[in-house]
C-alpha cells in the first residue's frame, strides 16, 4: 500500500471516529435534555394535581367558614397565576403563592372543630399532603436532571457540541423562602 493511500485511510478513519463521537455526544445531550423535560412535566403534573384538589378543599371549608372570603380569593388568585406561569421561575413564584394561600386556608380550619372532623375534609387533607410530597420529589428529580444536563453541556469537549447545536442550560427549580416547606396539615388534626 502506498504512503499516500495510508494517509487517506488514516484521515478517513479519524474523520469517521470524529463523526461517531459528534453523533454520540449529540444523542447523549438530546437524551439528557429529554430527561430534564420529562422531570419538568412531572412537576407540572403534580402542581396540576394540587390545583385540582384546591377547589374541593375550598368548597368544603366554605361550608363552615363562608365569611373568610379574602382567603378564598387569595387561593383562587394564586391558582390562576400558577395556571398561567410558563417559565421555571414563574412557576416557582406562583407555586410559592399557592403554598402561602393554602397555609392561610389551613390556618382557618383551626377555628372550626367540626370542619376538622369532616370526613371529606380529612380525605382532601390526606390527598393534599400526599401531593405536596409528590411535588417535593418531582422538584428534586427535576433539579437532579437539570444538574446532570448542565454539567454535561459545560464539560469539555461536549461543550463544543452543545454550543454548535444550541443546547442551553436548564434553569433549576428554586422555590422561594416561603415555599421551602409544604403546609403542615398534620397538626390540624391534633387536639
Amino acid at each position: 500500500m502506498k504512503k499516500s493511500t495510508k494517509i487517506v485511510v488514516g484521515i478517513v478513519i479519524v474523520f469517521v471516529l470524529l463523526l461517531v463521537w459528534v453523533i454520540s455526544s449529540y444523542n447523549g445531550l438530546v437524551a439528557k435534555n429529554e430527561t430534564v423535560e420529562t422531570a419538568w412535566s412531572q412537576i407540572d403534573n403534580q402542581l396540576q394535581r394540587r390545583n385540582d384538589l384546591i377547589p374541593n378543599l375550598v368548597a368544603t371549608v366554605k361550608q363552615y367558614a363562608a365569611h373568610e372570603s379574602e382567603v378564598f380569593a387569595q387561593v383562587s388568585e394564586a391558582r390562576s397565576k400558577l395556571a398561567g406561569a410558563t417559565t421555571v421561575e414563574d412557576v416557582a413564584q406562583a407555586d410559592a403563592e399557592v403554598t402561602s394561600a393554602l397555609s392561610r386556608l389551613l390556618a382557618i380550619v383551626e377555628n372550626y372543630p367540626e370542619l376538622k372532623a369532616n370526613e371529606n375534609f380529612i380525605q382532601l387533607q390526606d390527598e393534599l399532603a400526599g401531593t405536596e410530597n409528590r411535588i417535593a420529589v418531582a422538584r428534586r428529580d427535576y433539579n437532579e436532571a437539570a444538574r446532570s444536563y448542565n454539567t454535561t453541556i459545560r464539560r469539555f469537549p461536549t461543550n463544543i457540541i452543545a454550543g454548535m447545536f444550541g443546547f442551553e442550560r436548564a434553569q433549576y427549580f428554586e422555590a422561594s423562602e416561603d415555599a421551602r416547606q409544604a403546609p403542615d396539615v398534620g397538626d390540624l388534626f391534633e387536639d
